[in-house]
Formats: structure tokens, C-alpha cells, sequence
């Protein structure tokens, strides 16, 4: 099993253990790091390598979002860091107590690239016809994404799970 963190995060794994199906053969990622999941996905099948399924966890989805959006987040982010990775933490947990997370350093252009992402049905579709189930689990309070555009995107290509009272890390207390 490969598990990619999300933007800022290391160690989040432990958050969606009642989720994640322990298996040679599944890749996983929160947020930014359901990118990077699916990256790996695609590109371990091209080599040749077995993946079975797909789990993407509050899949990190701003193509709705507009160009003023990702400029400010950019430009937030640039001014100071430390406070914008506190206020996205804050918004993570939002609307419930902030837990402990493990951060670790991030880039600009880690963040330009969770902004800028295109999730391609094309792409997904072909992953699900080479034999990888996909699975999207969205919490239906998270702040962090457009859940309800997320929704509608994935639900072509993946079975969607939503927790209704979930936020970005699908916690509901």
C-alpha cells in the first residue's frame, strides 16, 4: 500500500485508517497528495506494475475555482508561509477542534500545482478500464475544496463516498 500525504502534511495516513483498504496493489493520497496517487498510479500500470484500486481522499479540486482565487492563495502563501499553512490547517479541520497534524516544509510550486491541477475523466476512465477501482471519499463540510463540483466530476469515473458531516480530513467531531 502507498499512502501520499497532503499539502504541508506528513504522517496523515492515521486520519482515514477506517477508509483505507491495506493491500499491496492500493494507492492512496489526501488532498495534494491525491494527485500524486493518481500520478503514481498511472505511471506504475505504464510500467507494467499491478495497482487494483485508487483511493482519493478529499481530492484536492480547484478547477472550478477562479484565477483571482489561486493569484491570492499564491500570493498569501508567498507573503508568509508559516501563516498560511496555519490558516489552511485551521480550515482542514474547520468546523470542528483542530487535531495534531505533523507538517513539513512545502513549495510554492507545490501549491501553484494543487491550484492549477486538471483532473482528466479521460485519464480516470482509462485507469478504471485497465482494472484499478477508483474511490473518492469527500466530506460534505469541507472548506478547503468545492466539494459539491467535486462531487459532480467524480461521480462519472469512481464510486464517491460522502460523509455528510465531514470536513477536509472526512472528521466528524
Amino acid at each position: 500500500m502507498k499512502f501520499f500525504s497532503g499539502f504541508s502534511l506528513k504522517d496523515d495516513i492515521s486520519f482515514f485508517d477506517a477508509f483505507i483498504l491495506k493491500s499491496d496493489f492500493t494507492v492512496s493520497g489526501f488532498s495534494y497528495g491525491a494527485i500524486k496517487a493518481f500520478v503514481f498510479a498511472q505511471n506504475e500500470l505504464n510500467a507494467g506494475r499491478r495497482v487494483d484500486r485508487l483511493q482519493l481522499f478529499s481530492p484536492a479540486f480547484f478547477q472550478t475555482k477562479s484565477e483571482k482565487f489561486k493569484r491570492l492563495q499564491l500570493l498569501a502563501y508567498t507573503k508568509n508561509m508559516q501563516e498560511y499553512t496555519k490558516q489552511f490547517l485551521d480550515g482542514c479541520f474547520n468546523p470542528y477542534v483542530k487535531k495534531n497534524v505533523n507538517v513539513q516544509s512545502s513549495t510554492k510550486e507545490e501549491l501553484n500545482e494543487l491550484l492549477y491541477y486538471e483532473w482528466s475523466k479521460e485519464a480516470l476512465k482509462e485507469l478504471s478500464l485497465r482494472g484499478v477501482v477508483i474511490e473518492v471519499y469527500l466530506g460534505g463540510r469541507d472548506a478547503i475544496i468545492d466539494v459539491n463540483a467535486a462531487r459532480e466530476f467524480f461521480l462519472d469515473v469512481a464510486t464517491v463516498t460522502y460523509i455528510k458531516d465531514g470536513n477536509h480530513f472526512l472528521l466528524i467531531s
